[in-house]
């Protein structure tokens, strides 16, 4: 299962239809893989021979809590300051190609499948020494505290090394990579990996105060998304607000697999922005 899907860029042929999959409502977004193209790619200061796709972002009607970008580096690039934000923490997964990692003076290879955490305040630096493209999704969120807990560690792992953990009574058709203990507390995000096997599905319809990104991986399903089914498939991607009803259903003929954001362990906001207390 390492079959990941990354977007190349490129624009389409001026004989294709313009119409396509994409849909911006108030309660869910989905960005098909074929908005991935060269013209709504981006640069970022700090970063050699690198190009992004910004997929989310914090705005008002969209996302939140966090920001994620596909990004696409060159040989030789990469950057020694990658995030000029210090209360950011970030978690890259690798899609594609290999990448060189420090961490706090620790180095890192991470190829394909790779998943690192790197805390709020960490020192860090990325490069591509190789000759082929490397492409990864890079999420970042505010780190919030909370009293009694510590900051989390910076750690290296990668998909082929946590094994998923099958949802019981479901014949392991749908189970989670979970990269972090869901009992560590001193985290407030989690970026799993969810795999449903063909014939596996979500059988309610999910709702709940956790905001979601998700990125298709490799397969296709059919996603409820509130009052819609929607196809979807390896290279989209899609934002759920808080509370936005969920299901799904993987028809095969291979696995559907997905990275999954979600904020949890924190309590909720009543005071500051988006509060009614001020």
């Amino acid at each position: 299962m390492t079959g990941y899907y990354a977007p190349k860029g490129g624009l389409p042929p001026q004989t294709s239809l313009m119409t396509g999959r994409a849909i911006f409502t108030d309660a869910y977004c989905v960005i098909p893989r074929g908005c991935f193209s060269d013209i709504v790619a981006s640069l970022l200061p700090g970063w050699t021979n690198t190009r992004m796709w910004l997929i989310a972002r914090p705005m008002s009607g969209f996302s939140e809590t966090f920001s994620q970008y596909v990004m696409e580096v060159g040989p030789d690039g990469g950057s020694t300051t990658p995030d000029p934000d210090p209360g950011a923490q970030s978690v890259i997964f690798v899609t594609e190609g290999e990448l060189w990692l420090n961490i706090n003076g620790e180095g890192h290879e991470l190829a394909s499948g790779g998943f690192a955490y790197i805390p709020p305040g960490a020192e860090w630096q990325l490069r591509n020494g190789a000759d082929h493209p490397a492409r990864f999704h890079w999420i970042r969120k505010i780190y919030e505290p909370a009293p009694g807990l510590p900051m989390p560690a910076a750690f290296v792992t990668s998909d082929k090394e946590v094994a998923p953990v099958w949802m019981p009574g479901t014949s392991e058709t749908w189970g989670t990579t979970r990269f972090v203990d869901p009992t560590d507390l001193s985290h407030d995000m989690h970026v799993t990996i969810v795999t449903f096997k063909p014939g596996g599905l979500i059988p309610f319809e999910e709702t709940h105060v956790m905001e979601h990104g998700l990125y298709v991986l490799e397969g296709k399903a059919v996603y409820k998304l509130n009052q819609d089914w929607v196809e979807v498939e390896a290279g989209d991607f899609m934002w759920l607000r808080a509370f936005c009803p969920q299901a799904c259903y993987a028809g095969g003929p291979g696995p559907f697999r997905y990275l999954l954001y979600k904020d949890v362990n924190r309590h909720a906001r009543l005071r500051g922005p988006w509060a009614f207390a001020r």
